[in-house]
């Protein structure tokens, strides 16, 4: 999908097949709509008259215009109320628009950006780019009938202030550059377990980084074990599908850039292990490797945008299965950073594969911060729905950075405890620490087995988006499924990082 920017302040001398316009709740027809309402004898006003047009957000009514203007239809989307505007209200007024455009069976529309919207130039044209390309997204790979036959090549924004050409452009660009690559994590998740296997997401990082330009490595389970990843092992043995553990580093040859590192936890598919799930719990669990998605999809927008950073990505991938082999409970294994740990539940394995992959990332390369990114618990889910991604961490200065950056995306986070009370819940009789806290604080003692792992005072955050990573009810530029969670929040934090 190709974007074009063009300052055009008569909205009566655009010509496209179909023309995208914006209309606020209780809110009087604004001028140029207004205008082009004359031209098509009034009927827009009637249909405010008589309520059809109402401006309620998500809202959109399609107008022919027979010959009187240089379009063929007239796009009426709802913007909701002026009140409640945000950036993130052009971004789902984006999706709208593009879904319903799609509608009417042409590969290309204008859309006029009135300067009534208070909104930054660069952020202003991000947002709209972003809804409209995170809107446009389907997954029909499995289809063998109803399969989209419409495809939208071209999107032409005409501002109607006399906006910066460069900062919008930027804006497009980075727009863009994101939301295909949250597409593309959404892609990942939404594959089947038989498909998207350790191997597939491990032969995945590598073609980016062939296209992007980034390094790959990808070590097997032996090669795992023999650098003492015990806590992934533990994991991984079960399985017949082999286990990757995938290191991407960026920009690592200029050693004058700031360091930074992602962990993303890449079950691919979790039937709990010998802890086994019930069946209807098992459902979604092709999804539970959407936090090692999400950091594919973050090195390749990092290394798309060409961020003055270096940055590192690690995805410790397997299977968590049931098998003569799967580790048992009560079983003891020491980690990559030298923590013992008593298994006690293996389907609190997320975060035993994490830990090694803190344990490796944060032993062997010393970055200014440490994000890690996983569906980890369902405790999290109660607590904090499918709105917001739970955010955990001791540092105050990065969890601020943190709710800011989610802010900024509209790619939320909200903070958690993480108190020494929470701690005790995790002592055990026979090892350093024990893999589940009991049945309360969940997500807490969850995200407190985790910084066990940290080598040194690095500072680190775990962002739980067991409830944001795949949803069952479709809404604005979220589809069903996967939905690329953790990818706009990580890698605005990285872009104001290079901007402070």
């Amino acid at each position: 999908m190709d974007f074009k920017n063009v300052v055009e302040k008569d909205i009566t001398k655009i010509k496209a097949p179909v023309l995208v316009v914006f209309h606020a709740q209780e809110d009087d027809l604004e001028p140029y709509i207004a205008k082009i309402d004359k031209m098509l004898g009034n009927v827009i006003s009637r249909l405010v008259d008589k309520k059809v047009v109402t401006g309620k957000e998500g809202e959109v009514n399609v107008i022919p215009t027979l010959g009187k203007l240089d379009v063929d239809e007239v796009v009426v989307v709802g913007l909701g109320k002026k009140d409640d505007f945000n950036h993130d209200t052009i971004r789902r007024a984006g999706a709208y628009a593009v879904q319903n455009v799609k509608k009417l069976k042409t590969d290309e529309y204008a859309v006029f950006m009135p300067e009534s919207i208070e909104l930054e130039d660069e952020m202003y044209a991000r947002a709209f780019v972003e809804g409209t390309v995170m809107g446009n997204y389907q997954f029909t790979e499995y289809k063998s009938e109803n399969k989209e036959t419409v495809e939208i090549k071209k999107v032409t924004l005409v501002w109607e202030k006399d906006v910066s050409l460069d900062s919008v452009n930027k804006g497009v660009e980075i727009g863009k550059t994101i939301a295909n690559a949250v597409n593309y994590v959404r892609d990942l998740g939404n594959h089947p377990a038989n498909v998207m296997t350790p191997t597939k997401l491990a032969d995945e990082a590598q073609k980016l980084g062939k296209q992007y330009g980034f390094s790959v490595k990808v070590l097997d389970l032996d090669e795992a074990l023999k650098m003492g990843m015990n806590t992934f092992y533990a994991v991984a043995k079960g399985s017949e599908e082999p286990a990757k553990f995938i290191i991407m580093e960026y920009n690592m040859e200029k050693k004058d850039l700031p360091l930074y590192a992602v962990v993303g936890k890449g079950i691919t598919f979790d039937s709990g292990g010998l802890s086994l799930k019930p069946s209807n719990y098992m459902q979604g669990m092709k999804y539970d490797m959407c936090g090692g998605a999400a950091t594919l999809g973050i090195m390749r927008a990092v290394a798309e945008l060409k961020l003055p950073i270096r940055l590192v990505g690690v995805v410790p991938a397997t299977e968590n299965m049931p098998s003569g082999s799967a580790t048992k409970i009560g079983d003891i294994v020491k980690s990559y950073s030298g923590v013992t740990v008593e298994i006690l539940n293996t389907d609190a394995e997320g975060r035993l594969i994490l830990a090694d992959g803190l344990g490796y990332v944060s032993k062997n390369y010393k970055p200014k911060s440490i994000i890690d990114l996983a569906t980890l618990t369902g405790a999290c889910v109660v607590a904090l729905g499918n709105v917001v991604s739970g955010l955990f961490t001791k540092d105050d200065t990065l969890a601020e950075k943190l709710t800011k950056a989610g802010y900024d995306s509209w790619d939320r986070v909200w903070r958690l405890p993480l108190w020494p009370e929470y701690y005790e819940l995790l002592k055990s009789d026979f090892a350093d620490v024990k893999n589940i806290g009991g049945r309360y604080a969940g997500a807490i003692t969850a995200a407190a087995f985790l910084s066990k792992f940290i080598v040194g005072e690095i500072p680190w955050a775990h962002l739980d988006i067991a409830g944001t990573a795949f949803v069952d009810r479709a809404k604005a530029y979220t589809p069903k499924g996967a939905t690329g969670a953790g990818v706009r929040v990580v890698v605005q934090y990285l872009i104001n990082e290079i901007e402070q």
